[in-house]
């Protein structure tokens, strides 16, 4: 063979070459599915009712795994990548990306449902009685049945003590946990100056008191008592200080406006004289930057306390919401003290790719999203509560979860998420958090039966996904 055709055939095995590279490139190929869904958003009812989303499906998508993801008794990777094994779950970096690794050292993305316990209004209670023996009955065959759907954890707000025993007796699965601890709102119900409002708790002003030299104190005292019952306990990821704490561009000016003999007047006042400015002079800037204090004040009090008490377990940071979310000094504050940033995410039918990139780029740790969802026509409720989505059909339901969870997936810093949550709100319960009435929010409705063609949809996503994230990192 002469130079000339070694030359020509080098040239067409680089053609080719990059031929195939292009034929499975995901990005460029991938195709989408259009459902059509309403924003909640109670501030502006002049927007459009109805809208088209494009939404990527797993059969949309032109490359995926060509088998489930192998699990082990964590619902981990089994034949993936091993890690230290510290008898705890920890954070680590793999090729280019953030992951969780269990207390044996394989790869974890924790894939979990909020407040899987037993419904309290009396439609709840009938079913109950009707579908279960008793409550060993329910947690078993719940948790059994929310593995085969690809989950394999319990988000906050769970029958944390029916999980415990749960695990206990299985030998083959462990479903994981997320304590919710209070710490803020404890503190404040104790000083008796909250009140609650539609999915979380309200301040004077809209403020913590987080300058208060009793929070320290008061998480000291409350962390310690409590933490016996988690400590040592490998199927716990760790804790959640609060929910939705209300930082947010608004506090500067909140904690001015506080009487002047109110601890947190005092920090404020002494914050902007350290500026070198007035409160005229106050700039969006500023408002940012006393925000990300108030969020640097909170998590530096609750890490110093709950690592004093267990330095095992991870601290999942306080469920940011709304504003606080997008605001750089306040994510920069919570990568700076806690193992993992947590996200409750609506308004937007997807997790924004810049909003991902900022997380990685103002934290330098991971994220998990706590709370998203979406609500059905279909489900008979009246849906006129609560901040996720309004779609037509449980199937769109199942299509909106999938888009979802390939955008985490597909993220380098993600490493879980929490459908919010395990079952319908019931028409019938009393004395609920007013966000919580008479919504199509479950996997489960009122009756304990599944939503089947979201829970497909759901299995679909969530038995590749460990695949799919190591496929999209290379």
């Amino acid at each position: 063979m002469n130079a000339m055709k070694i030359k020509i055939l080098f040239v067409m095995t680089a053609v080719c070459s990059l031929l195939s590279c292009r034929a499975v490139d995901t990005r460029e190929k991938d195709r989408t599915v259009l459902v059509e869904a309403k924003e909640w958003n109670k501030q502006h009812p002049e927007l459009p009712e109805w809208k088209m989303y494009p939404s990527l499906t797993v059969d949309s998508l032109c490359l995926v795994p060509d088998r489930p993801d192998n699990l082990n008794r964590y619902g981990s990777l089994a034949d993936g990548p091993r890690f230290k094994a510290t008898g705890f779950f920890h954070t680590a970096r793999h090729d280019g990306r953030w992951i969780m690794v269990d207390p044996d050292g394989f790869m974890h993305i924790d894939a979990a449902v909020v407040g899987v316990r037993q419904g309290q209004g009396e439609r709840n209670k009938s079913a109950f009685k009707e579908k279960f023996k008793n409550g060993e009955d329910w947690i078993d065959k719940t948790v059994r049945e929310l593995v085969s759907y690809g989950f394999n954890g319990a988000g906050t707000w769970s029958d944390e003590k029916a999980i415990m025993d749960f695990n206990s007796r299985s030998s083959d699965k462990r479903f994981t946990m997320c304590p919710m601890l209070n710490l803020m709102s404890g503190y404040g119900k104790e000083l008796k100056i909250t009140r609650q409002l539609a999915g979380n708790t309200g301040y004077p002003n809209q403020c913590i008191p987080v300058f208060n030299p009793g929070f320290g104190e008061y998480c000291d005292k409350y962390i310690s008592s409590v933490i016996g019952k988690y400590k040592g306990n490998p199927d716990i990821i760790g804790f959640f200080s609060d929910n939705e704490l209300p930082i947010s561009k608004k506090n500067l000016e909140g904690y001015l406006s506080l009487p002047e003999d109110d601890h947190g007047h005092k920090a404020a006042k002494e914050w902007l004289e350290s500026k070198g400015v007035t409160e005229e002079q106050i700039t969006d800037g500023l408002r940012s930057e006393f925000a990300g204090y108030v969020a640097d004040t909170y998590y530096s009090t609750v890490r110093k306390v709950l690592k004093k008490y267990d330095p095992d377990h991870l601290y999942l940071g306080s469920r940011l919401h709304g504003g606080a979310k997008h605001i750089k000094e306040v994510i920069g504050a919570a990568g700076r003290h806690c193992d993992v940033i947590s996200i409750n995410y609506y308004g937007f039918w997807e997790v924004r790719p810049k909003d991902i990139a900022n997380w990685e780029k103002w934290a330098d740790k991971p994220f998990i999203i706590t709370e998203f969802y979406t609500k059905a026509e279909d489900s008979g409720l009246s849906n006129a509560t609560g901040a996720g989505w309004l779609v037509h059909t449980q199937k769109d339901r199942g299509i909106h979860y999938e888009n979802f969870i390939i955008g985490l997936v597909r993220s380098g810093n993600c490493v879980g998420w929490s459908w919010f949550k395990y079952q319908d709100n019931d028409p019938t319960a009393k004395g609920v958090d007013p966000s919580n009435l008479n919504s199509n929010k479950g996997c489960y409705d009122n009756d304990y039966e599944p939503y089947r063609e979201l829970t497909a949809r759901m299995r679909k996503i969530n038995s590749i996904r460990y695949g799919l994230a190591l496929q999209n990192r290379h």
